[in-house]
């Protein structure tokens, strides 16, 4: 094991990192599968740092969907001042959604931290997930929805921010339980994909925000600012890549091949947990 982050461990991580956020197979689980085997951490020190890292790392991928997603945003921040009456219903519909998460996140952090960030969580999360993914795409209402992100209701926007609260355990994947819930309340994979990815956007830069105050002097005082910067740095133009190839995927084609890669992965990693 080591302590040290270097350029090569900081690209990997942003890589990894800008890849799986917004895709539904987990990126906290990916990164804490990557930072075993790059032999990252070792100390009490070091590991906070890393979780700190993991999290900070995010705000990558929030400038993804900042750049992507810039015309819907503009929309939102024009219904905060009264400019669109569209923007304001979806402001508050996010805000509804980001509530639950965000208490019970505050309340759990620690021990979800403790007990969860494992790889036999982690794979079980993966696993579960993965078969959920094959069963839900094989109902008829997972194709079939209508509704449009501009009809999203505060009950539904509850109901998906509630579902957003079970991807604090590690592997779950916050992307995967939101666009599910979306689909299962029959809205289009479209308004599904959309209303996650700028879900993600609020709940990752607070998340972000909250980890950096907290922890961010011991981030800076373990690993510096360059190099976690340069992973920041990969981490938003891989998410900028996986995001178009994911939406571009699932124009023409369904969710099944990440319920199939996150079994194999979850399986992997039983396997390897097994092993050693």
């Amino acid at each position: 094991m080591t302590s040290d982050l270097s350029a090569f461990h900081a690209i990997i991580l942003g890589l990894v990192e800008g890849l799986t956020e917004f895709l539904p197979i987990s990126s906290t689980g990916h990164l804490l599968a990557a930072q075993r085997l790059l032999g990252l951490g070792g100390t009490t020190e070091t590991d906070m740092a890393l979780d700190t890292y993991a999290i900070c790392i995010q705000a990558g991928a929030i400038l993804a969907v900042l750049v992507l997603y810039r015309a819907r945003v503009t929309q939102v921040v024009q219904g905060l001042f009264g400019r669109s009456e569209d923007g304001r219903r979806l402001l508050v519909a996010l805000a509804a959604a980001f509530l639950p998460a965000a208490v019970i996140g505050v309340a759990l952090s620690d021990p979800i931290r403790s007990v969860l960030f494992g790889v036999g969580p982690v794979a079980g999360a993966w696993i579960v997930g993965g078969l959920l993914i094959l069963r839900v795409t094989r109902q008829p209402w997972s194709r079939s929805g209508t509704t449009a992100i501009e009809q999203l209701t505060i009950p539904h926007a509850l109901i998906i921010g509630v579902a957003q609260a079970a991807a604090l355990w590690p592997g779950v994947s916050r992307s995967l339980v939101t666009i599910l819930a979306a689909l299962a309340l029959g809205y289009t994979m479209r308004a599904a994909v959309e209303f996650s990815f700028l879900l993600g956007l609020i709940t990752l830069a607070a998340a972000t925000a909250y980890e950096g105050i907290r922890s961010g002097d011991q981030l800076v005082a373990t690993f510096g600012i360059a190099t976690p910067f340069l992973g920041l740095v990969v981490a938003f133009v891989s998410a900028v890549v996986a995001v178009r190839w994911m939406v571009t995927w699932l124009q023409s084609r369904g969710l099944e091949v990440f319920g199939w890669y996150r079994i194999a992965i979850g399986v992997a990693a039983v396997g390897a947990l097994a092993a050693f």
